[in-house]
Protein backbone atom coordinates (compact mmCIF):
# COMPACT_ATOMS: atom_id res chain seq x y z
CA UNK A 1 0.00 0.00 0.00
CA UNK A 2 1.14 3.54 -0.77
CA UNK A 3 -0.02 6.54 1.25
CA UNK A 4 0.51 10.27 0.69
CA UNK A 5 0.14 12.73 3.58
CA UNK A 6 -0.15 16.48 3.05
CA UNK A 7 0.76 18.64 6.03
CA UNK A 8 2.93 21.68 6.66
CA UNK A 9 5.42 20.02 9.02
CA UNK A 10 6.09 16.48 10.21
CA UNK A 11 7.99 16.61 13.50
CA UNK A 12 7.76 15.93 17.21
CA UNK A 13 7.48 19.47 18.58
CA UNK A 14 4.36 20.50 16.69
CA UNK A 15 0.79 19.47 17.51
CA UNK A 16 -0.49 18.56 14.04
CA UNK A 17 3.06 17.72 12.97
CA UNK A 18 3.39 15.22 15.81
CA UNK A 19 0.14 13.50 14.86
CA UNK A 20 1.32 13.04 11.28
CA UNK A 21 4.78 11.97 12.41
CA UNK A 22 3.30 9.16 14.51
CA UNK A 23 0.98 8.06 11.70
CA UNK A 24 3.86 8.01 9.22
CA UNK A 25 6.15 6.12 11.60
CA UNK A 26 3.50 3.47 12.30
CA UNK A 27 2.75 3.08 8.58
CA UNK A 28 6.44 2.60 7.80
CA UNK A 29 6.72 -0.01 10.55
CA UNK A 30 4.02 -1.99 8.70
CA UNK A 31 5.82 -1.75 5.37
CA UNK A 32 3.58 0.96 3.92
CA UNK A 33 5.31 3.39 1.55
CA UNK A 34 4.73 6.99 2.67
CA UNK A 35 4.98 10.14 0.56
CA UNK A 36 5.13 13.33 2.63
CA UNK A 37 4.13 16.56 0.88
CA UNK A 38 5.35 19.05 3.46
CA UNK A 39 7.60 22.03 4.12
CA UNK A 40 9.57 20.24 6.81
CA UNK A 41 10.06 16.56 7.69
CA UNK A 42 11.87 15.22 10.73
CA UNK A 43 15.29 13.70 9.81
CA UNK A 44 14.48 10.35 11.47
CA UNK A 45 11.72 9.76 8.91
CA UNK A 46 13.85 10.78 5.95
CA UNK A 47 16.30 8.02 6.77
CA UNK A 48 13.68 5.35 6.07
CA UNK A 49 13.87 3.74 2.60
CA UNK A 50 10.06 3.77 2.18
CA UNK A 51 9.78 7.54 2.69
CA UNK A 52 9.59 10.02 -0.16
CA UNK A 53 9.60 13.71 0.70
CA UNK A 54 8.12 16.22 -1.71
CA UNK A 55 9.37 19.58 -0.35
CA UNK A 56 6.93 22.48 -0.38
CA UNK A 57 9.32 25.33 0.40
CA UNK A 58 7.30 28.50 0.79
CA UNK A 59 9.44 31.62 1.13
CA UNK A 60 9.02 33.85 4.15
CA UNK A 61 8.83 36.83 1.84
CA UNK A 62 5.09 36.22 1.43
CA UNK A 63 3.69 38.86 3.82
CA UNK A 64 1.04 36.84 5.73
CA UNK A 65 0.25 33.27 6.77
CA UNK A 66 -2.91 33.54 4.69
CA UNK A 67 -0.90 34.01 1.50
CA UNK A 68 1.74 31.43 2.44
CA UNK A 69 -0.96 28.84 3.04
CA UNK A 70 -2.53 29.56 -0.34
CA UNK A 71 0.81 29.16 -2.09
CA UNK A 72 1.25 25.80 -0.32
CA UNK A 73 -2.28 24.75 -1.31
CA UNK A 74 -1.74 25.59 -4.98
CA UNK A 75 1.71 24.03 -5.31
CA UNK A 76 0.74 20.84 -3.48
CA UNK A 77 -2.36 20.46 -5.68
CA UNK A 78 -0.26 20.86 -8.81
CA UNK A 79 2.08 18.08 -7.69
CA UNK A 80 -0.79 15.82 -6.64
CA UNK A 81 -2.56 16.27 -9.95
CA UNK A 82 0.52 15.02 -11.78
CA UNK A 83 1.31 12.13 -9.39
CA UNK A 84 -2.08 10.93 -8.06
CA UNK A 85 -1.71 7.43 -9.55
CA UNK A 86 1.46 6.86 -7.52
CA UNK A 87 -0.36 6.20 -4.23
CA UNK A 88 -3.50 4.47 -2.99
CA UNK A 89 -4.64 6.82 -0.23
CA UNK A 90 -4.38 10.60 0.03
CA UNK A 91 -4.55 11.99 3.58
CA UNK A 92 -4.78 15.77 4.10
CA UNK A 93 -5.35 18.01 7.11
CA UNK A 94 -8.18 20.52 6.86
CA UNK A 95 -7.88 22.90 3.93
CA UNK A 96 -4.24 22.50 3.04
CA UNK A 97 -4.44 21.72 -0.66
CA UNK A 98 -6.86 22.18 -3.54
CA UNK A 99 -6.78 18.45 -4.26
CA UNK A 100 -9.74 16.26 -3.15
CA UNK A 101 -8.74 13.68 -0.51
CA UNK A 102 -9.58 10.21 0.71
CA UNK A 103 -9.01 11.11 4.37
CA UNK A 104 -9.16 14.61 5.83
CA UNK A 105 -8.26 15.11 9.48
CA UNK A 106 -9.96 18.09 11.12
CA UNK A 107 -7.63 19.54 13.75
CA UNK A 108 -9.53 22.85 13.93
CA UNK A 109 -12.83 24.13 12.56
CA UNK A 110 -12.66 27.82 11.73
CA UNK A 111 -16.42 28.05 11.28
CA UNK A 112 -16.83 26.68 14.81
CA UNK A 113 -14.47 29.27 16.25
CA UNK A 114 -16.14 32.05 14.24
CA UNK A 115 -19.59 31.02 15.49
CA UNK A 116 -18.45 30.97 19.10
CA UNK A 117 -19.80 33.73 21.31
CA UNK A 118 -16.21 34.19 22.49
CA UNK A 119 -14.90 35.08 19.03
CA UNK A 120 -13.26 38.49 19.65
CA UNK A 121 -12.27 39.79 16.20
CA UNK A 122 -14.12 42.17 13.90
CA UNK A 123 -13.53 43.97 10.64
CA UNK A 124 -13.92 47.37 12.32
CA UNK A 125 -11.70 46.72 15.36
CA UNK A 126 -8.35 47.65 13.87
CA UNK A 127 -5.93 46.23 11.30
CA UNK A 128 -4.86 43.12 13.25
CA UNK A 129 -8.41 42.30 14.32
CA UNK A 130 -9.65 42.84 10.77
CA UNK A 131 -6.98 40.51 9.40
CA UNK A 132 -7.94 37.80 11.90
CA UNK A 133 -11.60 38.22 10.92
CA UNK A 134 -10.83 37.81 7.21
CA UNK A 135 -8.47 34.91 7.94
CA UNK A 136 -11.15 33.04 9.89
CA UNK A 137 -13.95 33.69 7.40
CA UNK A 138 -11.87 32.67 4.40
CA UNK A 139 -10.58 29.53 6.10
CA UNK A 140 -14.11 28.59 7.11
CA UNK A 141 -15.19 28.68 3.46
CA UNK A 142 -12.11 26.79 2.25
CA UNK A 143 -12.50 24.11 4.92
CA UNK A 144 -16.10 23.55 3.92
CA UNK A 145 -14.93 23.01 0.34
CA UNK A 146 -12.22 20.59 1.50
CA UNK A 147 -14.46 18.54 3.78
CA UNK A 148 -17.19 18.16 1.17
CA UNK A 149 -14.57 16.76 -1.23
CA UNK A 150 -13.17 14.23 1.22
CA UNK A 151 -14.44 10.68 1.48
CA UNK A 152 -13.80 10.30 5.20
CA UNK A 153 -13.34 13.19 7.63
CA UNK A 154 -11.58 12.20 10.84
CA UNK A 155 -12.42 14.64 13.62
CA UNK A 156 -10.06 14.85 16.59
CA UNK A 157 -12.97 15.11 19.05
CA UNK A 158 -16.74 14.73 19.20
CA UNK A 159 -16.94 18.52 19.46
CA UNK A 160 -15.15 18.86 16.13
CA UNK A 161 -17.32 16.15 14.55
CA UNK A 162 -20.46 18.06 15.52
CA UNK A 163 -19.08 21.30 14.08
CA UNK A 164 -18.17 19.62 10.81
CA UNK A 165 -21.65 18.15 10.43
CA UNK A 166 -23.16 21.56 11.08
CA UNK A 167 -21.45 23.10 8.03
CA UNK A 168 -23.44 20.86 5.70
CA UNK A 169 -21.86 17.79 4.11
CA UNK A 170 -22.99 15.53 1.27
CA UNK A 171 -24.27 11.95 1.56
CA UNK A 172 -20.90 10.70 0.27
CA UNK A 173 -19.02 12.15 3.26
CA UNK A 174 -18.45 10.12 6.39
CA UNK A 175 -17.31 11.59 9.72
CA UNK A 176 -15.32 9.47 12.18
CA UNK A 177 -13.73 10.49 15.47
CA UNK A 178 -10.11 9.52 16.04
CA UNK A 179 -8.71 11.23 19.11
CA UNK A 180 -5.15 12.51 19.07
CA UNK A 181 -2.57 10.43 20.87
CA UNK A 182 -0.07 11.15 23.61
CA UNK A 183 3.28 9.74 24.71
CA UNK A 184 1.85 8.04 27.78
CA UNK A 185 5.12 6.39 28.78
CA UNK A 186 7.28 9.50 28.42
CA UNK A 187 4.94 11.72 30.40
CA UNK A 188 4.13 9.12 33.07
CA UNK A 189 7.74 8.24 33.90
CA UNK A 190 9.37 11.70 34.01
CA UNK A 191 10.59 13.28 37.27
CA UNK A 192 9.90 16.82 38.38
CA UNK A 193 12.59 19.45 38.97
CA UNK A 194 11.38 22.87 40.03
CA UNK A 195 14.93 24.17 40.35
CA UNK A 196 15.51 23.54 36.63
CA UNK A 197 12.76 26.04 35.82
CA UNK A 198 13.52 28.37 38.77
CA UNK A 199 10.10 27.73 40.27
CA UNK A 200 9.30 28.23 43.99
CA UNK A 201 9.61 25.03 45.99
CA UNK A 202 6.79 25.67 48.48
CA UNK A 203 4.09 27.12 46.19
CA UNK A 204 1.01 25.31 44.94
CA UNK A 205 1.86 25.50 41.26
CA UNK A 206 -0.55 25.56 38.34
CA UNK A 207 0.59 25.09 34.76
CA UNK A 208 -0.72 26.83 31.66
CA UNK A 209 0.57 25.85 28.19
CA UNK A 210 -0.40 27.59 24.98
CA UNK A 211 0.04 30.41 22.49
CA UNK A 212 0.49 33.56 24.55
CA UNK A 213 -0.22 35.94 21.67
CA UNK A 214 -3.89 35.08 21.19
CA UNK A 215 -6.86 35.62 23.52
CA UNK A 216 -8.35 32.27 22.44
CA UNK A 217 -6.26 30.25 24.91
CA UNK A 218 -7.60 32.52 27.67
CA UNK A 219 -4.66 33.08 30.00
CA UNK A 220 -6.22 36.42 30.94
CA UNK A 221 -9.06 34.75 32.84
CA UNK A 222 -6.55 32.54 34.65
CA UNK A 223 -4.62 35.62 35.78
CA UNK A 224 -7.79 37.28 37.01
CA UNK A 225 -8.73 34.09 38.88
CA UNK A 226 -5.33 34.16 40.59
CA UNK A 227 -6.36 37.46 42.21
CA UNK A 228 -9.02 35.56 44.16
CA UNK A 229 -6.60 32.94 45.48
CA UNK A 230 -4.02 32.93 48.30
CA UNK A 231 -0.49 34.09 47.52
CA UNK A 232 0.98 30.57 47.68
CA UNK A 233 -1.11 29.58 44.64
CA UNK A 234 1.08 30.49 41.68
CA UNK A 235 1.34 29.58 38.01
CA UNK A 236 4.01 28.52 35.54
CA UNK A 237 3.26 29.65 31.99
CA UNK A 238 4.87 27.89 29.01
CA UNK A 239 4.60 29.39 25.54
CA UNK A 240 6.21 31.74 23.03
CA UNK A 241 6.50 35.05 24.86
CA UNK A 242 7.56 37.82 22.41
CA UNK A 243 4.55 39.97 21.58
CA UNK A 244 2.43 38.62 24.44
CA UNK A 245 0.35 41.11 26.44
CA UNK A 246 0.18 38.88 29.53
CA UNK A 247 3.35 39.89 31.40
CA UNK A 248 2.05 43.46 31.46
CA UNK A 249 -1.42 42.24 32.47
CA UNK A 250 0.08 40.30 35.38
CA UNK A 251 1.90 43.45 36.51
CA UNK A 252 -1.29 45.50 36.22
CA UNK A 253 -3.15 42.95 38.36
CA UNK A 254 -0.42 43.06 41.00
CA UNK A 255 0.41 39.35 40.69
CA UNK A 256 3.61 39.48 38.63
CA UNK A 257 5.57 37.75 41.41
CA UNK A 258 3.15 34.79 41.25
CA UNK A 259 3.29 34.28 37.46
CA UNK A 260 6.39 32.53 36.13
CA UNK A 261 6.77 32.98 32.36
CA UNK A 262 9.05 30.23 31.08
CA UNK A 263 8.95 30.80 27.33
CA UNK A 264 9.07 27.76 25.08
CA UNK A 265 9.82 24.61 27.07
CA UNK A 266 11.48 21.58 25.50
CA UNK A 267 11.34 19.31 28.56
CA UNK A 268 7.58 19.39 29.00
CA UNK A 269 7.30 16.04 30.85
CA UNK A 270 9.75 17.31 33.49
CA UNK A 271 7.83 20.58 33.83
CA UNK A 272 4.49 18.80 34.18
CA UNK A 273 5.89 16.64 36.98
CA UNK A 274 7.11 19.83 38.68
CA UNK A 275 3.64 21.33 39.17
CA UNK A 276 0.45 20.41 41.02
CA UNK A 277 -2.38 20.94 38.51
CA UNK A 278 -3.04 21.89 34.91
CA UNK A 279 -5.36 24.79 34.08
CA UNK A 280 -6.65 25.37 30.56
CA UNK A 281 -9.97 27.26 30.15
CA UNK A 282 -9.54 27.77 26.40
CA UNK A 283 -12.36 29.68 24.72
CA UNK A 284 -12.15 27.37 21.71
CA UNK A 285 -10.14 24.23 21.18
CA UNK A 286 -10.46 21.24 18.86
CA UNK A 287 -8.52 18.71 20.93
CA UNK A 288 -5.72 19.97 23.15
CA UNK A 289 -2.55 17.89 23.01
CA UNK A 290 -1.22 19.62 26.12
CA UNK A 291 -4.34 18.58 28.04
CA UNK A 292 -3.72 14.93 27.15
CA UNK A 293 -0.07 15.32 28.10
CA UNK A 294 -0.98 16.78 31.49
CA UNK A 295 -3.31 13.89 32.18
CA UNK A 296 -0.62 11.39 31.15
CA UNK A 297 1.71 13.14 33.60
CA UNK A 298 -0.79 12.54 36.40
CA UNK A 299 -2.09 16.09 36.76
CA UNK A 300 -5.68 16.93 37.66
CA UNK A 301 -7.03 19.33 35.05
CA UNK A 302 -9.28 22.37 35.23
CA UNK A 303 -10.73 23.27 31.85
CA UNK A 304 -13.95 24.52 30.20
CA UNK A 305 -16.59 22.93 27.99
CA UNK A 306 -15.45 25.16 25.13
CA UNK A 307 -12.12 23.32 25.03
CA UNK A 308 -11.97 20.24 22.84
CA UNK A 309 -10.93 17.38 25.07
CA UNK A 310 -13.23 18.45 27.88
CA UNK A 311 -15.62 15.75 26.65
CA UNK A 312 -13.25 13.02 27.89
CA UNK A 313 -12.72 14.56 31.35
CA UNK A 314 -14.56 12.73 34.12
CA UNK A 315 -15.29 14.20 37.59
CA UNK A 316 -12.74 11.75 38.98
CA UNK A 317 -9.83 13.34 37.08
CA UNK A 318 -10.73 16.98 36.52
CA UNK A 319 -13.11 19.90 36.74
CA UNK A 320 -14.93 21.20 33.65
CA UNK A 321 -16.39 24.70 33.89
CA UNK A 322 -19.42 25.89 31.93
CA UNK A 323 -18.05 29.39 31.28
CA UNK A 324 -14.36 29.87 30.38
CA UNK A 325 -14.61 33.58 31.18
CA UNK A 326 -15.74 33.32 34.81
CA UNK A 327 -12.64 34.04 36.95
CA UNK A 328 -14.48 33.43 40.23
CA UNK A 329 -15.69 29.98 39.18
CA UNK A 330 -12.18 29.18 37.97
CA UNK A 331 -10.70 30.37 41.27
CA UNK A 332 -13.18 28.22 43.21
CA UNK A 333 -12.21 25.14 41.18
CA UNK A 334 -8.50 25.75 41.67
CA UNK A 335 -9.09 26.44 45.36
CA UNK A 336 -10.74 23.05 45.81
CA UNK A 337 -7.62 21.35 44.47
CA UNK A 338 -5.19 23.55 46.39
CA UNK A 339 -7.06 22.94 49.64
CA UNK A 340 -7.30 19.15 49.45
CA UNK A 341 -4.07 17.27 48.73
CA UNK A 342 -5.71 13.85 48.96
CA UNK A 343 -8.37 14.74 46.42
CA UNK A 344 -5.81 16.31 44.10
CA UNK A 345 -3.58 13.23 44.18
CA UNK A 346 -6.52 10.88 43.59
CA UNK A 347 -7.62 12.98 40.61
CA UNK A 348 -4.08 12.87 39.23
CA UNK A 349 -4.03 9.09 39.42
CA UNK A 350 -7.41 8.91 37.67
CA UNK A 351 -6.19 11.30 34.97
CA UNK A 352 -3.12 9.16 34.33
CA UNK A 353 -5.23 6.01 34.08
CA UNK A 354 -7.63 7.65 31.63
CA UNK A 355 -4.75 8.89 29.47
CA UNK A 356 -3.46 5.35 28.95
CA UNK A 357 -6.31 4.83 26.48
CA UNK A 358 -4.97 7.62 24.24
CA UNK A 359 -1.52 6.38 23.28
CA UNK A 360 0.05 7.24 19.92
CA UNK A 361 0.04 3.58 18.87
CA UNK A 362 -3.74 3.35 19.31
CA UNK A 363 -4.32 6.50 17.28
CA UNK A 364 -1.98 5.44 14.48
CA UNK A 365 -3.55 1.97 14.30
CA UNK A 366 -6.96 3.55 13.71
CA UNK A 367 -5.64 5.61 10.79
CA UNK A 368 -3.85 2.63 9.25
CA UNK A 369 -7.03 0.54 9.51
CA UNK A 370 -8.84 3.31 7.67
CA UNK A 371 -6.13 3.46 5.00
CA UNK A 372 -6.39 -0.29 4.44
CA UNK A 373 -10.15 -0.07 4.10
CA UNK A 374 -9.98 2.70 1.51
CA UNK A 375 -7.18 1.01 -0.45
CA UNK A 376 -9.07 -2.29 -0.39
CA UNK A 377 -12.25 -0.71 -1.71
CA UNK A 378 -10.32 0.98 -4.49
CA UNK A 379 -8.71 -2.34 -5.41
CA UNK A 380 -12.13 -4.03 -5.46
CA UNK A 381 -13.49 -1.33 -7.73
CA UNK A 382 -10.56 -1.70 -10.10
CA UNK A 383 -10.87 -5.49 -10.17
CA UNK A 384 -14.61 -5.34 -10.90
CA UNK A 385 -14.19 -2.71 -13.59
CA UNK A 386 -16.44 -0.23 -11.77
CA UNK A 387 -16.02 3.42 -12.64
CA UNK A 388 -18.64 4.99 -10.44
CA UNK A 389 -17.11 6.49 -7.28
CA UNK A 390 -20.47 6.09 -5.58
CA UNK A 391 -19.90 2.35 -5.38
CA UNK A 392 -16.86 2.93 -3.19
CA UNK A 393 -18.60 5.66 -1.25
CA UNK A 394 -21.62 3.49 -0.50
CA UNK A 395 -19.36 0.79 0.96
CA UNK A 396 -17.45 3.34 3.00
CA UNK A 397 -20.62 4.75 4.42
CA UNK A 398 -21.83 1.36 5.61
CA UNK A 399 -18.56 -0.18 6.87
CA UNK A 400 -16.84 1.53 9.82
CA UNK A 401 -13.03 1.27 9.94
CA UNK A 402 -11.57 -1.20 12.40
CA UNK A 403 -10.65 0.42 15.69
CA UNK A 404 -12.05 3.85 14.86
CA UNK A 405 -14.37 5.62 17.26
CA UNK A 406 -17.41 6.07 15.06
CA UNK A 407 -18.98 9.49 15.30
Amino acid sequence: MRVAIVTHVVRHNDGQGRVNHEIARAALDEGIAVTLIASHVAPDLLEHPLVRWVPMRIGRWWPTNLLRQQVFAIRSAQWLRAHRREFDVLHVNGFITWAPADVNTAHFVHSGWFASKYYPFGITKGVWSGYQYVYTRLNAMLERWAYRRSRVITAVSQKVAAEIRSIGLTPRNRVDVIYNGVDTRGFATASGDRAKFKLPQSAFLLLFVGDLRTPRKNLGTVLRALKHLPHHVQIAVAGYLPGSPYPEEARALGIADRVHFLGLVKEMPVLMHSVDAFVFPSRYEAMSLSLLEAMAAGLPVVTARTAGGAEIITPECGIVLDDPDDPQALANAIGRLAGDDNRRRAMGVAASELATGFGWARMAAQYIALYRQIAGLREDRSRNGASDVDVVTRNLLTTPPRGADGA
